[in-house]
Order: structure tokens, then C-alpha cells, then sequence
């Protein structure tokens, strides 16, 4: 009887084996050309986005101020001199201090009145919101050498010149008004029930500002802080015309003592701009993991 089974069954498939099921893409899975494509391109551009800080660090190795024009015999007489150099024998440790009492109270300061200034206009309806905001934008259409003028004859009367809270106060001028754009626009992404329930509790409009929008607008928050960092960190103008005492310099500025009319010594000056990337990465690891959005999913939940 058994027999008789596996014969008519065999018969019946031809005498051959029962072929294998393909397997079927799921929909939105790359094919593995795909991937292979996908992660090839990826490669390259990470490679063209690391080249130049490679380039930057391998300058900065070579004992010669003219090693730039011959990169090729640097390999052969590496060296950590200029970094020596430039950490004992410049004014490196004060332009440090400096930048770091401007940036961190640029992005203190510029970051706490941008919240205030977003969420009030993202949550209040009073007479002139919508226009208060095109003016803050419209404030960054004047180009700095128009401002430098202004600027610095509002500096001189109050007496802030060659002083850190002056340039803070300038750089606020500046970061401020991207920041608020950016700050309204994610808490206009916060559901207003939970304002309503802070209300319901009892909190003041303060007490639900600091207590629960803060610590859902974090992701935006860190963005913006890091847009206020990265501006005073870097900003050159302003710095060079209202800090006149040299250990008032910052590191922008810092950085272009290296480079005189009739000389240019450009391995101290890839040393040093290797050094000042180092405050602005370890920032940036303090605020990355904050720069992540969809904190405010399930928000009113629970």
C-alpha cells in the first residue's frame, strides 16, 4: 500500500524533486546590487568629508613652514614639535579661555532668550506675533560691515569694548533670530494638551514652560545650541574689532597671528586648527545624543 503511494506520487511529479520556493523581497529591501551601491556611495562621500581634516592633521606634522608645498617629504621627519610649540610658546591657553567664556555664554544666554521668544510665539496670540517674527529675520539680512560701525559706537558708550560681555551681547544679536525660528517651529510641534494640563495642575505659564516643554523640546534645544556654539566659536569679525588686548583674543583670531604680511607659518597654523577642533567635537558628543527628534510621541499618553 505504501509503496503503491510513493510510485503514484513520484509518477505524478515527473520523477523529479520538488523545487525550492523563491524567496520574495519584502516591500522597501534593497536588492543586494543595491546595498552594495548604496553603501559604496556612502563610503566615498564620508571618505571626501574626512579628507580634508586627514590633510589638515598630516600638515600639522611636518617641522617646516614651507612642508605644504612638498607634502610628500613630511612622511619621512613626522613630528609633534609644532604642537609643543604652539601650547608653550604662544598665548594659546588664554585665546582658549576666551573663546570659551564667549561661546559658552553666546549659547547660554542666545539659547534661553530664543526659547522664551519661540514659545511665546508659538503658544500666545498677542497684537504683532506674526510681524515680531519677520522683523527678527529681516535683522539678518544687514551684512556685517554695515553693523560694524553701529555696533561698535553702542559698545564704546556703554563701555564694553575690548570686554567679553560685549562681544556675547553682539553674538546674541546674531544667533538669536535663527534660533527663535527654529525654537517655534519645534514647539509648534508639541501638543498643546499638555500646556492645558500643566494649567489644569496648577503650574504658572513658566512653571509649564521650564517643567514640561523644555524637557520635551531637548532634540531642538540641542540644535540650537549647537548652531550658538558653532557662530561664536568661529566668528572672526567681531572678535578681531572689539577685543583689542591680546590674551583677549579668541581662537579665531588667535589663528591668524600665524600669518603676517611677509611671513606665513602654516604648520604652527595647522597645529592650532587641529587644536580648536577639539573644544567643538566634545561639545558636539555632550549634544548628540539629544540631536534626535520624536521625543513628544505619546507625549499626552499615560
Amino acid at each position: 500500500m505504501s509503496s503503491t503511494t510513493v510510485e503514484t506520487s513520484a509518477a505524478a511529479g515527473g520523477g523529479r524533486p520538488p523545487k525550492a520556493s523563491r524567496r520574495v523581497r519584502r516591500r522597501g529591501e534593497n536588492s543586494l546590487a543595491g546595498s552594495l551601491a548604496s553603501h559604496g556611495v556612502l563610503i566615498v562621500a564620508s571618505l571626501i568629508a574626512l579628507f580634508p581634516i586627514a590633510w589638515l592633521v598630516y600638515l600639522s606634522l611636518g617641522p617646516d613652514k614651507d612642508d605644504y608645498l612638498h607634502p610628500g617629504g613630511i612622511w619621512g621627519k613626522m613630528t609633534f614639535a609644532n604642537y609643543t610649540f604652539v601650547v608653550e610658546h604662544t598665548e594659546f591657553f588664554n585665546w582658549l579661555k576666551s573663546s570659551l567664556i564667549v561661546t559658552l555664554g553666546t549659547t547660554a544666554i542666545g539659547v534661553l532668550i530664543a526659547a522664551t521668544t519661540g514659545y511665546a510665539v508659538s503658544r500666545m496670540r498677542f497684537p504683532g506675533y506674526k510681524k515680531f517674527m519677520w522683523v527678527l529675520l529681516v535683522t539678518q539680512m544687514f551684512p556685517v560691515a554695515v553693523l560694524m560701525v553701529p555696533m561698535y559706537q553702542i559698545l564704546s558708550d556703554l563701555q564694553l569694548i575690548d570686554n567679553y560681555l560685549g562681544l556675547i551681547l553682539v553674538y546674541c544679536t546674531t544667533v538669536i533670530p535663527y534660533s527663535a525660528w527654529l525654537l517655534k517651529g519645534y514647539f509648534d510641534t508639541i501638543p498643546f494638551e499638555i500646556d492645558e494640563a500643566g494649567r489644569v495642575d496648577g503650574l504658572t505659564p513658566f512653571g509649564t514652560f521650564f517643567r514640561l516643554i523644555l524637557p520635551l523640546a531637548k532634540p531642538g534645544l540641542a540644535v540650537a545650541a549647537f548652531y550658538n556654539f558653532l557662530t561664536a566659536f568661529s566668528e572672526v569679525a567681531f572678535a578681531s574689532t572689539f577685543m583689542l588686548s591680546d590674551d583677549k583674543y579668541t581662537l579665531a583670531v588667535g589663528l591668524q597671528s600665524f600669518v603676517s604680511e611677509h611671513d606665513a607659518q602654516r604648520n604652527l597654523m595647522a597645529a592650532t586648527a587641529v587644536l580648536i577642533a577639539i573644544p567643538t567635537a566634545a561639545f558636539f558628543y555632550l549634544v548628540q545624543k539629544n540631536l534626535v527628534t520624536g521625543l513628544t510621541a505619546g507625549g499626552t499618553k499615560g
